[in-house]
């Protein structure tokens, strides 16, 4: 793959990481996220702004489905992520460490935030099944203190996950404009 900035690579370096930029299934999984996330982030904010209506009912549908779906996804990007370390573009200095820490805190924000939901969905014993897969069966009793944590923090963390997420595409975009950085490059 050739272009401004691009070296020439061997075909199986095209899909994993090198130090200039990322691979593509490291760019695939980014993207694919990031989509999701806005769909999920998109319910949460409708549902805060007009309540519950038959918008953010069909926003809001796949919301667990695709937290789910979330779930799933981080774990093998997070596998993806460890088998590239040493391959990765380098981030050095203070702002390198500035960089693991804000990526270290959304990663734990993408592993908490569905993790609660799974917790409340088993303590609620109802069963669930995205796609149609029973990951979870149906009781006839409630655990209420694994419904307990989810009820009061996945709600505040999934936003706090928004906010540090837009942070991240902000330092994007900041990295270019001030410091003619050209990060994002090595994501797309």
């Amino acid at each position: 793959m050739t272009g401004p900035g691009r070296p020439t690579t061997a075909p199986r370096a095209v899909w994993l990481d090198t130090p200039e930029r990322y691979g593509r299934v490291s760019r695939g999984f980014h993207w694919l996220m990031a989509a999701l996330f806005a769909w999920q982030f998109a319910g949460a904010l409708l549902y805060v702004t007009i309540g519950d209506t038959a918008l953010t009912r069909l926003v809001g549908g796949s919301h667990f489905t695709l937290g789910f779906t979330l779930f799933v996804l981080v774990l093998l990007r997070g596998v993806w992520g460890l088998a590239n370390l040493h391959r990765r573009p380098a981030h050095p200095g203070a702002p390198g460490r500035a960089v693991a820490a804000g990526h270290g805190l959304i990663y734990l924000l993408m592993v908490l935030v569905p993790s609660l939901a799974l917790l409340r969905q088993y303590g609620s014993g109802k069963p669930f099944t995205p796609y149609g897969v029973p990951v979870m069966p149906g009781r006839e009793t409630k655990i209420e203190w694994m419904m307990l944590p989810a009820d009061l923090l996945h709600y505040w963390l999934g936003f706090a996950l928004l906010a540090v997420v837009l942070g991240h595409a902000a330092m994007a975009i900041l990295h270019r404009r001030l410091w003619n950085e050209a990060v994002l490059t090595r994501m797309t």
